[in-house]
């Protein structure tokens, strides 16, 4: 079978995909900037590249077309009545792409205007406040939401649809979900300077603790799901509470002992309202994670925010 480089009359031979009987949209870019400038090389140098890669270019288009496009001569370049056609054509492609292209950055833009984010308390309370600062000052225009839960119910928001970004506290990624670790953290035992504990000379036993009805934070909360792992199980709450600011207070009342994360209570342990207990026999730290929508890394501003996280 005869090709379009023995025989310029013949059709090309063309697999049935239009990638393959179209020519890309650079290619149609330099034809119609040689219709407009009568030149190769003038198109060439409006285009950045070099004019023996536009007349590559012009070659491999006639050929993939099956006919003659452009007459070239000492005085320039001047489309065949063929290329004249072929050009009209293009141009109403081009102008097609540039449509898409502005549709696609509008949709961008949208996105780029808005971020939903979904935070367990205690990443909610004492992290996100300084990364959403630092962000604020990257990005003025967009708008954050913030939705603080526990970590069962971020997982959720995410599966939903209902935030683009989250961070969890606890020890495992819920199916569905895509993470990366971004800070560490450690549980604490807090009591009221008045509880007994605060008088011990020996530090705490994990298995006494685990025996303890505790304040703590409700079922789903990465605290807690750290805290029942480390311990083999726990004792009936004495209190069940669902922000770690209430727990906080409840143990800074005297209610009785909670196992709080060092970022929440640092002031506390300052100024005496709480004091730490020590604790033999388990390890309480945990990773804490940004977590999205399996399979759709975040972009826009959700990237942004997270780089912030790292930083």
């Amino acid at each position: 079978m005869s090709t379009t480089e023995d025989h310029a009359d013949d059709r090309p031979v063309s697999p049935g995909s239009l990638t393959h009987r179209v020519p890309d949209l650079g290619a149609l870019e330099l034809l119609l900037a040689v219709a407009r400038l009568g030149s190769l090389g003038g198109a060439a140098r409006e285009l950045g590249i070099t004019q023996p890669a536009a007349s590559s270019r012009v070659r491999s288009m006639e050929r993939q077309l099956g006919v003659a496009l452009v007459d070239r001569s000492p005085r320039g370049s001047r489309l065949t009545d063929a290329g004249a056609l072929v050009t009209d054509w293009a141009r109403r492609i081009v102008e097609a792409a540039e449509a898409f292209d502005a549709g696609a950055q509008a949709l961008r833009d949208r996105r780029d205007s808005r971020l939903r984010v979904a935070a367990s308390m205690t990443i909610a309370e004492y992290l996100l406040p300084g990364w959403l600062l630092a962000l604020r000052a990257q990005r003025p225009d967009t708008a954050v939401s913030l939705l603080a839960g526990n970590s069962a119910a971020v997982a959720e928001r995410l599966l939903t649809g209902e935030a683009d970004v989250g961070f969890v506290e606890g020890l495992t990624v819920p199916a569905g979900l895509d993470s990366a670790v971004i800070a560490h953290d450690r549980l604490i035992v807090v009591t009221a300077p008045s509880h007994a504990w605060a008088r011990r000379r020996r530090p705490l036993a994990a298995e006494e603790l685990a025996a303890t009805p505790l304040i703590l934070r409700e079922e789903g909360s990465g605290t807690r799901q750290v805290l029942d792992a480390a311990l083999g199980g726990l004792a009936r709450p004495l209190i069940e509470l669902s922000s770690t600011t209430a727990v906080k207070a409840a143990a800074v009342g005297g209610a009785g002992p909670a196992v709080l994360s060092e970022l929440a209570v640092g002031e506390e342990l300052g100024t005496r309202r709480l004091v730490r207990i020590p604790v033999h026999g388990v390890a309480l730290a945990r990773d804490l994670r940004a977590v999205w929508t399996a399979g759709h890394r975040p972009a826009g501003p959700a990237r942004d925010l997270l780089s912030l996280t790292r930083g």
